[in-house]
């Protein structure tokens, strides 16, 4: 006589192939597998390390002058972590000696696309992926646009870039953040674009591409998707709702690309 068995298996397990998400994961009588359990807490605690994580700016720094960009270094107004995370206003706002900072390097010109890189929830995220995908934007992003400075931000949120891109009076401003861990996606990098930043601007006048990282959206794919809105948002003068994301059904050649038009 065979033994029963221990455990049941899901009729939906062919669905894991496809996905990191937790399907198909099978029971033991009326609770799950311990291996399934077992795994949860592993995730929850990948998760929660990826927030707590400490964002080593200057390494990130000194790689993105190694690869030929100049630096700044602000500070957002949460202190610590602590901070940060109780009061998400301040990491919205600069700190003193940033906004001091800044003003230093502001040039009468200005910039057509400022690149700002933040910790936001996932540290981690932003130490495996933002040099790689900021060296695809500049490989894909037309050679009279002009860039600045790459601004590194510790304990940021997104509206952080507002302030920066206002101070340095970018036209179009770019946050690279981590994002909020999931139990399956620890390390994904966000990118938010923004017409005319300045202090006061809210979400709905953002565009949002999310999940970059090697199970989500790829280097490659998520530069083109940005420098397609970017030009775009160029053409509209705007950012957010009202800029929709073709870039998968429009091709975007040399030719249309236009240098960015001062603001007005």
């Amino acid at each position: 006589m065979k033994p029963a068995k221990t455990i049941t298996p899901d009729p939906w397990a062919e669905l894991r192939v496809h996905t990191q998400a937790r399907v198909a994961l099978g029971r033991t009588g009326a609770s799950l597998p311990t291996q399934e359990v077992l795994s949860f807490g592993y995730a929850h605690a990948l998760a929660r390390d990826a927030v707590h994580l400490p964002f080593d700016a200057p390494a990130l720094c000194r790689q993105l002058e190694a690869a030929g960009w100049s630096t700044l270094n602000v500070h957002s107004a949460a202190e610590d972590r602590a901070t940060y995370l109780l009061r998400p206003d301040l990491g919205r706002s600069l700190s003193d000696d940033s906004l001091l900072a800044l003003r230093d390097h502001a040039t009468p010109e200005g910039v057509d696309l400022l690149l700002v890189v933040g910790d936001g929830l996932s540290s981690l995220a932003v130490s495996r992926h933002a040099l790689a995908l900021i060296e695809q934007i500049r490989a894909q992003a037309p050679t009279h646009w002009r860039f600045g400075p790459v601004v590194v931000a510790r304990q940021a949120r997104v509206a952080l870039a507002d302030p920066v891109g206002e101070l340095l009076g970018a036209r179009l401003v770019v946050m690279l953040i981590g994002e909020r861990p999931g139990l399956s996606s620890p390390d994904s990098l966000g990118i938010y674009l923004t017409w005319a930043p300045r202090r006061g601007r809210s979400d709905a006048e953002r565009n949002c591409i999310s999940n970059v990282r090697a199970e989500g959206l790829d280097y490659a794919q998520a530069a083109r998707k940005l420098l397609w809105l970017c030009h775009e948002a160029q053409r509209l003068q705007l950012t957010g709702v009202q800029l929709k994301d073709r870039s998968d059904l429009v091709a975007l050649s040399d030719a249309d690309v236009e240098p960015l038009l001062p603001l007005s």
